[in-house]
């Protein structure tokens, strides 16, 4: 933990500045009933900021984003908090990120006994997407009255990655090709026409396995089947808009890249082959779940470029999403 600053917080300073009226209460009046409160109330003071200044020590803090995070959707984000001393419990302590509200951790018990680990999960929130750097989290503590806080800044190296926001599937609209039908493929995929029985291998569904041929050659034989060209989808999206000047022009940008997101995650879940195409990159059709975070990831991060007069196009015989901010219309 980086160092700690140790202040008097403002029920502190009422109750020092309330120990102090009667002090000079007591001094005017004599009487000794006063001394014994104020007293009393110096014993409180003091152990405070002595409990203040050994409860925080040094703690070690993990971080556990989910494995998907889209803008403007809260998330659990996984917090573990875990007690790094041999011989000082840890209460009340209060954990605080650069840009969310505190949780609480109530009691870390001494290193390597049951309890010095917390683990909980505090909602978070993302406005914007893109790549977000934690870079670390402040811990607190007002044990044992409130009356002293002191508070250090636990390092972390976290990189998250805030995918776009995602709209309702059923807002978008695909502009057919009209050479576009169900050709079969030389591709394997999931249509109607086989293609091959082949050797069942480590990776493939087993819901293709021919069970048939299988108890015949006494081995896992797997149907391939050819793809067909209506399970593709082409997502166009033009960023080459050049400078967005107004708040209107970026947050349709905005948009699109939400539409695009949105059309990713819906197709892809439906089984069908996306590619995306910008005017700085092609990701080429794929599926399953490292083409969705490659499709995503890369949403995340388009940003606008110099404007450029060729039209974009995307694959030939297969649906297509295109999204130009200068068309009012997606």
């Amino acid at each position: 933990m980086s160092h700690s600053q140790l202040r008097i917080t403002k029920v502190g300073l009422w109750f020092a500045l309330l120990m102090l009226v009667v002090g000079l209460a007591a001094t005017n009046t004599g009487n000794n009933a006063l001394y014994m409160v104020v007293a009393s109330m110096l014993s409180l003071l003091l152990l405070s900021w002595l409990a203040a200044a050994v409860n925080l020590g040094p703690v070690a803090v993990e971080i556990k984003p989910p494995s998907e995070l889209y803008a403007n959707t809260p998330f659990p984000l996984g917090v573990e908090v875990r007690n790094l001393s041999r011989r000082i419990p840890r209460w009340l302590l209060q954990l605080e990120l650069h840009d969310g509200e505190p949780f609480a951790v109530p009691h870390l018990a001494r290193r390597a006994l049951a309890g010095s680990a917390w683990e909980g999960e505090h909602e978070h929130f993302y406005a914007r997407r893109g790549r977000v750097e934690i870079g670390g989290l402040r811990v607190s503590s007002l044990f044992p009255f409130g009356f002293f806080r002191r508070s250090g800044r636990v390092p972390l190296r976290l990189e998250l990655m805030v995918f776009p926001e995602l709209f309702p599937a059923a807002s978008l609209r695909l502009a057919r090709r009209a050479d576009q039908g169900a050709e079969r493929s030389q591709r394997a995929g999931w249509g109607h026409d086989l293609r091959s029985l082949r050797a069942f291998r480590e990776g493939d569904d087993p819901r293709g396995i021919h069970w048939r041929q299988s108890a015949r050659t006494g081995e896992l034989v797997f149907t391939e089947r050819s793809a067909e060209d209506n399970r593709r989808l082409s997502i166009v999206l033009d960023n080459g808009v050049g400078s967005l000047s107004s708040e209107a022009e970026r947050s349709r940008f905005e948009r699109l890249v939400s539409e695009a997101a949105t059309a990713c995650v819906s197709y892809l879940d439906r089984g069908f082959e996306v590619e995306l195409v910008t005017r700085d990159r092609h990701l080429p059709f794929g599926t399953g779940r490292r083409h969705r975070t490659a499709l995503l990831t890369n949403l995340a991060l388009v940003e606008p470029c110099p404007r450029d007069a060729l039209p974009l196009q995307g694959s030939r015989r297969a649906p297509e999403l295109r999204l130009v901010l200068d068309r009012p219309e997606a």
